[in-house]
């Protein structure tokens, strides 16, 4: 859909949207996920949205809060963080939203990180967060209903693209979070690159476009927000994944998209076929990056729509995101598209030696043009060394190994740095998981490295299954079908894996884990039984 440019922030493309749709829906909270603080689903037009935000810009220019100020909200999956990004960016005022399942040192260290002067939050966390925040200077906790707005003349600030809009701390699996800067330019470059797309993804103003993942998350802040803002669409939030109720939530929102990750699509295959499970006349398509390869074909055809996969990063932002929303799509192969006309990109070995066609290599991205970081973050807050590593050479060093195939398609392969070194070969955890999840009865896993003495890491397998499976047996499934040196040297047995907040395997936790299990001898040690005579 070709939308309306040219504007310098968030808010003020929000305005223009408020003069065109007035009366249409903008935000909206299903009945399903209101029931904590309302009596039933929750919605606001355009209009309605707007009186609101104004009401917000009110109250908060009673803060002594000038330009370039950051302030944390923790509104869980509430519409409240869209509204007070919208009157905080009229502000020139850039959000930081916090994660509530998050742990206390982590909620410290983003909110000390971030020198933010104000935190606003849900009644509930009003306590928890003061707490928090005791011994951080000049930095306000307030529960939302102390904003209250006065009769005063609104003083909004003429800010530009380059401006802070939101401060966004990644999942911090291997370490403490990073703040990833994201400009007004970065959330209008993403809404502009998704309604430009076409294809099987193309929007129109009667779009719906259900989401469960956070709004503390770049998909649905940074990606499904602007999206619905700039085409005259509707932002459904859901609170969190509830997968029984899933299809009768789709069915009464009267969704046309569907955005999730991780092990959603998964799930959603496990549950009983039911004779109402073509979704073909009312859902476009599910954008579903990540999701489990094996599942991606027999997921379309059971349901009638397409589950499109894609990639990006919170750091890469619009200028280097590429998505398989038009054939050759190679259904069921971690294909996530050609790289569009505006970006660059490089795959090269350890040596930063561009490789062929056919061999994987890490992932290098920029923009075209004058300016290679354009749409991208303007960089991590208060680590100017990192931001300039991930940019060596010229080029965002994605961290992601991929392969090129002969039509220009991109092929997903795994993250560098869950690549296992074991004597001298490269194993990419996704490949063992993928063998492992053929297995009938293994319902999900995660692999990664352990230290070998001899040699240098070995692969460490962890299986959940609600049946009686024998390491032994899940080996030889295996080795049928890797290469001797893949097939995992340990096995061990749990009942759940350790999530992000954005349903991923959260692969520092799973290292860690790994570890622990290893040295306390809690695993089958399958090592003996990995020769050469087996590839």
């Amino acid at each position: 859909m070709t939308v309306k440019r040219g504007f310098s922030t968030v808010f003020q493309a929000f305005e223009a949207a408020v003069k065109r749709h007035a009366t249409r829906p903008f935000l909206r909270v299903p009945a399903i996920s209101s029931g904590t603080y309302a009596d039933d689903a929750v919605e606001y037009s355009y209009a309605a949205a707007h009186l609101c935000v104004l009401r917000l810009i009110s109250a908060y220019q009673e803060r002594s809060l000038v330009p370039g100020d950051r302030v944390a909200l923790a509104f869980d999956s509430r519409l409240e963080t869209y509204l007070h990004l919208l009157a905080l960016n009229a502000l020139g005022i850039s959000i930081v939203p916090l994660n509530s399942s998050a742990t206390d040192s982590d909620i410290s260290h983003i909110v000390s990180h971030s020198d933010c002067r104000l935190i606003v939050v849900l009644p509930e966390y009003l306590d928890r967060l003061k707490s928090i925040a005791a011994d951080i200077n000049d930095c306000q906790v307030i529960a939302e209903a102390e904003l209250v707005p006065v009769d005063s003349d609104m003083d909004l600030v003429a800010s530009d693209l380059m401006t802070e809009a939101a401060l966004l701390y990644t999942s911090g699996t291997t370490g403490k979070p990073k703040g990833c800067m994201l400009s007004n330019e970065y959330f209008l470059g993403i809404g502009y690159w998704y309604n430009d797309l076409g294809g099987i993804c193309n929007l129109d103003e009667n779009d719906r476009l259900l989401t469960p993942l956070p709004p503390n998350h770049m998909n649905a802040l940074c990606t499904s927000f602007p999206a619905m803002l700039l085409c005259g669409g509707c932002v459904i939030q859901v609170d969190r994944f509830h997968p029984r109720s899933w299809w009768q939530t789709v069915r009464e929102e009267d969704a046309t998209i569907i955005h999730c990750l991780g092990v959603m699509t998964a799930i959603l295959l496990t549950l009983p076929e039911a004779v109402d499970d073509d979704f073909t006349d009312q859902i476009k398509f599910c954008f579903g990056p990540g999701s489990d390869p094996r599942h991606q074909l027999v997921f379309e055809k059971r349901f009638g729509f397409p589950l499109v996969e894609a990639w990006a990063m919170t750091e890469s932002g619009s200028g280097g995101i590429t998505i398989a929303h038009q054939d050759p799509r190679h259904v069921g192969q971690r294909c996530i598209g050609r790289p569009f006309d505006t970006t660059e990109c490089r795959i090269v070995d350890e040596k930063s030696t561009d490789v062929v066609p056919g061999q994987t290599g890490e992932l290098l991205v920029r923009s075209k043009g004058d300016n290679p970081r354009k749409r991208f973050f303007s960089g991590y807050y208060k680590d100017e060394v990192a931001t300039e590593a991930g940019w060596d050479g010229g080029w965002w060093h994605t961290g992601d190994v991929v392969r090129e195939g002969e039509d220009g398609c991109l092929f997903f392969v795994d993250r560098r740095k869950n690549v296992i070194r074991r004597s001298g070969e490269n194993i990419a955890a996704v490949e063992v998981e993928a063998t492992l999840l053929q297995h009938p009865n293994i319902l999900a896993c995660a692999v990664c490295a352990v230290p070998d003495e001899i040699r240098g890491d070995e692969v460490f397998s962890f299986i959940i299954s609600d049946k009686e499976l024998r390491a032994e047996d899940i080996f030889d499934h295996c080795l049928a079908n890797l290469t001797y040196f893949k097939v995992p040297g340990y096995i061990a047995f749990v009942p759940t894996l350790p999530l992000t907040a954005s349903q991923k395997v959260s692969r520092g936790e799973i290292k860690t884990l790994a570890r622990a299990r290893l040295n306390e001898g809690d695993c089958t040690d399958l090592r003996s039984r990995k020769r050469r005579t087996h590839s």
